[in-house]
């Protein structure tokens, strides 16, 4: 019989799926520790192919995470990304709920039938 685990009436801290995605956390950890970057910067740093990178900011700027702006540097057109004041928020957010996962020890009980 599997054990079964009764955490006591501790919850696990439900945790937002759009930024636990590996790639998706990537691009916000990056660009919270800044203003903005230009997406070459963004993708030479993440290590994605420019549509991969593309597919997770569309889905990131379709929760109101991120802001995309196209604008001329000279002659040539950039995309720049920037988190909005909800991205910011959604990543710290995520950042507690997981160290709360981590350091809060949760009262885990197994059954006595499995030891």
């Amino acid at each position: 019989m599997p054990a079964e685990n009764n955490t006591g009436g501790n919850k696990l801290p439900e945790i937002d799926r759009l930024v636990h995605e590996p790639a998706r956390y990537n691009i916000m950890a990056l660009l919270y520790v800044v203003t903005r970057a230009e997406f070459l910067f963004v993708q030479n740093q993440t290590h994605l192919t420019p549509g991969n990178l593309s597919s997770h900011v569309s889905k990131l700027e379709s929760a109101g995470y991120v802001d995309i702006q196209k604008q001329f540097v000279g002659k040539l057109p950039k995309t720049f990304l920037s988190l909005t004041q909800r991205g910011r928020e959604a990543f710290e957010d995520y950042r507690n709920r997981m160290k709360e996962l981590f350091t809060t020890p949760l009262n885990v009980q197994t059954d006595p039938d499995t030891e």
